[in-house]
């Protein structure tokens, strides 16, 4: 539980007006003091996380938020914190007061729906429970289901709680329980998949790059075994091996040689490739991918970085995909640069969103992005498509994925025709 990556964790954020009690149902569900409680009002002012293990669901992250009805004058970026919380949120953990419903906890309900995730309403009796008859009478006046009571001050209800809650996310999320495959389903047991890790000056020291690292487990739990060279050793290796391989993956910043030094007819495609089937909507970025060939010069272009870090020289971001797509429309582009929960709320002057692969986002927060743009009417795709689409080998790489390509390849043609 502990070693699992937050962008793979079930995540459920705990959302309702102030005062409501949402910091004691976390520490209710967590089982101790996460989350500092008290009647003054607003004690909450950002999001606090605790991960913990929810058997059977598995590992999990719990999002307390600020309360949704904060008038004080920094109440605006409370909301937006809440927002961004709820944009990666599997399931929202609304906590009420019995008696006290309006239009705060209206307000969660939409702003769930628009996200298509499943609510579940929380009350928090402080006294004395309602009745189930006033539950049956309430739930089909506001038209709301998945309805618990619980009195969150009181630890000794934490096993009954836990189980009715878990019991009802199963139903809202049965996708909770199994995990998209990320290469194994290419793959047959007993066949060889050769990975192409650059270890270069922007790798982290004494590991791997966690797409490189999670391919590996996929393979292996597929019963595949994995051969891992350099991009120098690669041409070497490949030509030692006795038989072929069912799959080659390489890091985008060496797709060339991959396509280069291998056999054409051999499936190869990119760890960022594999990322946005994994994280996202593959099809969706491929379709955006045709929209490099319709920049011109001055178009804004929005690069979008799911993780913070300290940018090298070369970085793949801030350099590397620029130099390739002014390269590709023949002048200079006006980029825009986000790094982690910052991603513009105004999408529509953009030409053309490129993302990272998202190994730091989880997928509902990954698809969230994709239905901003799309209701944007702004193209968007990814690090590894895009400098596959620059160097010409886009096709190749997403052969392993015929819906994409032939999405790519028919978004192209309507861009062909509209030049």
């Amino acid at each position: 539980m502990e070693s699992t990556p937050k962008s793979l964790r079930l995540q459920l954020a705990i959302c309702g007006r102030i005062n409501a009690g949402k910091s004691t149902l976390l520490n209710l569900i967590s089982g101790q003091n996460t989350a500092i409680t008290s009647d003054e009002r607003g004690t909450t002012t950002d999001v606090v996380e605790k991960t913990m293990e929810l058997r059977p669901l598995g590992a999990a992250v719990l999002l307390d938020t600020a309360g949704v009805d904060d008038d004080t004058p920094l109440g605006k970026q409370r909301f937006q914190k809440t927002l961004n919380a709820l944009d990666r949120a599997d399931a929202v953990i609304l906590v009420a007061v019995p008696g006290d419903w309006g239009e705060p906890e209206q307000e969660v309900i939409s702003l769930a729906g628009e996200r298509k995730i499943p609510v579940v309403t929380v009350f928090n009796f402080r006294s004395t429970p309602l009745a189930e008859e006033e539950i049956t009478t309430f739930s089909q006046r506001e038209n709301i289901s998945s309805v618990i009571q619980v009195c969150a001050a009181d630890q000794s209800q934490r096993s009954a709680f836990l189980d009715k809650l878990v019991s009802i996310l199963l139903e809202l999320l049965p996708e909770s329980r199994t995990t998209p495959p990320l290469l194994n389903d290419l793959l047959t047991p007993d066949s060889l998949v050769v990975l192409m890790t650059p270890i270069d000056s922007q790798a982290p020291k004494g590991r791997l790059i966690m797409p490189e690292v999670m391919a590996i487990r996929d393979a292996l739990d597929g019963n595949a075994s994995v051969v891992i060279a350099k991009e120098n050793a690669f041409p070497g290796i490949y030509r030692k091996l006795n038989e072929k391989p069912a799959l080659i993956v390489c890091d985008s910043q060496v797709v060339h040689k991959m396509t280069e030094s291998s056999d054409p007819e051999i499936p190869q495609t990119t760890f960022s490739i594999l990322m946005s089937r994994l994280k996202g909507d593959i099809e969706e970025f491929a379709a955006g991918c045709a929209a490099i060939e319709s920049l011109r010069p001055g178009d804004k272009v929005l690069i979008a970085e799911a993780c913070t870090h300290h940018a090298a020289d070369n970085d793949i971001g801030k350099v590397q995909i620029p130099k390739l797509l002014q390269k590709k429309c023949g002048g200079m582009l006006d980029f825009t640069f986000t790094a982690g929960a910052d991603y513009p709320d105004d999408l529509q002057s953009y030409k053309l969103i490129v993302h990272c692969g998202g190994c730091m986002l989880n997928r509902k927060a990954m698809l969230n992005r994709l239905r901003t743009a799309k209701n944007a009417g702004v193209p968007i795709c990814n690090y590894g498509m895009c400098i596959s689409a620059c160097k010409g080998v886009l096709k190749k790489v997403l052969s392993p994925f015929p819906a994409a390509l032939e999405k790519y390849l028919s978004e192209l043609d309507k861009h062909s025709k509209a030049m």
